[in-house]
């Protein structure tokens, strides 16, 4: 069941696990912005501890409480022994716990590919391997006897498992680096609805049509070249899926590569430019490698052919950033609440030139290395 979304002055049941959570992660006190008498509330003490655990997990920072938020906050409650550990195809289990033990392993020298906080098919292989290195049951759950057997094992080794996973992921790179032609690309047209509307020189925009109509310009120039590209949506749907169902369908397909496709909007006129996300997690010391490396030529690639303000790369941990197996970006493509960013979103000559800046960039990722 999805959790309802919450924000500043809400009370009610959610806000009271909420507040809970964040006691229990040190971020809020569990006395002074509400008394015993009243119901729990929203304030603005529950705003900043919210804030503050979504800049450091590398979520949209925002103060509300959405599904995302939500989850990361029963992640972060789960240490390392907390619980039994399986992998349930369908039903990963994620948290905090996952993470150290997929950076325990890590350490150790076994392949968890990407520390992501989620016990996927590659833990479950890099468990049972371990399991069978020091005699444990090989069957994949971590219990008891597998706890001990890493804690013993931590004592004599550390450090490493993030440098271990980026020197696979570059690893993967050699076979990748083959040119564009026969790849797979996942272009994923962002916003679900349409309830994000301006108005710009008298015609009504919509966040998700700019993208839909972006996917359909980037989807030809890279099928012209002979790459595969699959999308998450049709480019004249209103309609998606989530996050997670989106991440699914791209591991499902085996791609390549992820490329989200997305425009801002925001109250203030102000805010403006184009920025390129990758998965980073800062918490965890990892992220991708690859993904930042695509994100940064996008981000090259885009600013060279547009005059929109360059806001450089970041590393967050967004659903589909986290959960593709794959190197994957999300592109913020300007502002439709900045005059001069939605003055060029609404110009097909310009949206063709931001559709040039990322299929060159993935023309630049996929190319072959020339060896020096």
């Amino acid at each position: 069941m999805t959790p309802p979304v919450s924000r500043r002055g809400d009370t009610g049941d959610a806000v009271t696990e909420i507040r809970d959570r964040l006691g229990r992660l040190g971020l809020l006190s569990p006395t002074g912005s509400a008394s015993e008498s009243s119901p729990p509330t929203f304030d603005d003490a529950v705003d900043r501890a919210v804030r503050a655990f979504q800049q450091e997990r590398g979520l949209t920072v925002d103060g509300i409480v959405g599904a995302q938020t939500f989850r990361r906050l029963e992640e972060a409650r789960w240490t390392l022994g907390d619980r039994v550990l399986t992998f349930r195809a369908g039903h990963l289990i994620s948290g905090d716990d996952v993470r150290d033990l997929q950076a325990r392993l890590g350490v150790l020298g076994f392949d968890v590919g990407r520390i992501d906080a989620m016990f996927g098919r590659r833990t479950d292989n890099a468990v049972r391997e371990f399991q069978r290195s020091v005699g444990v049951d090989p069957d994949g759950t971590c219990g008891p006897d597998t706890f001990r057997a890493l804690a013993r094992l931590a004592r004599t080794v550390s450090g490493g498992s993030a440098a271990m996973s980026s020197l696979r992921e570059l690893h993967a790179l050699e076979s990748l680096c083959s040119g564009v032609a026969d790849k797979v690309v996942v272009l994923d047209p962002g916003h679900n609805l349409d309830d994000d509307v301006d108005k710009v020189n008298g015609a009504r925009l919509s966040r998700s049509a700019i993208t839909g109509d972006l996917a359909r310009r980037v989807e030809g120039r890279l099928a012209a070249l002979g790459v595969q590209v699959l999308l998450t949506r049709s480019p004249t749907a209103s309609q998606g899926g989530d996050e997670g169902q989106r991440a699914t369908f791209a591991n499902a397909t085996a791609a390549d590569l992820v490329l989200s496709l997305h425009v801002n909007s925001v109250a203030s006129a102000v805010p403006a430019g184009c920025a390129t996300f990758f998965y980073g997690d800062s918490v965890a010391g990892t992220g991708s490698t690859l993904g930042a490396r695509f994100a940064e030529m996008v981000q090259e690639e885009i600013c060279a052919r547009t005059d929109l303000v360059d806001c450089h790369t970041h590393a967050k941990t967004w659903d589909l950033l986290r959960m593709t197996r794959m190197p994957a970006v999300r592109i913020e493509c300007g502002y439709l609440s900045s005059p001069h960013d939605s003055q060029r979103l609404a110009d097909p000559a310009f949206r063709d030139a931001l559709a040039e800046g990322v299929a060159a960039a993935v023309v630049r990722f996929f190319a072959p290395v020339e060896n020096s």
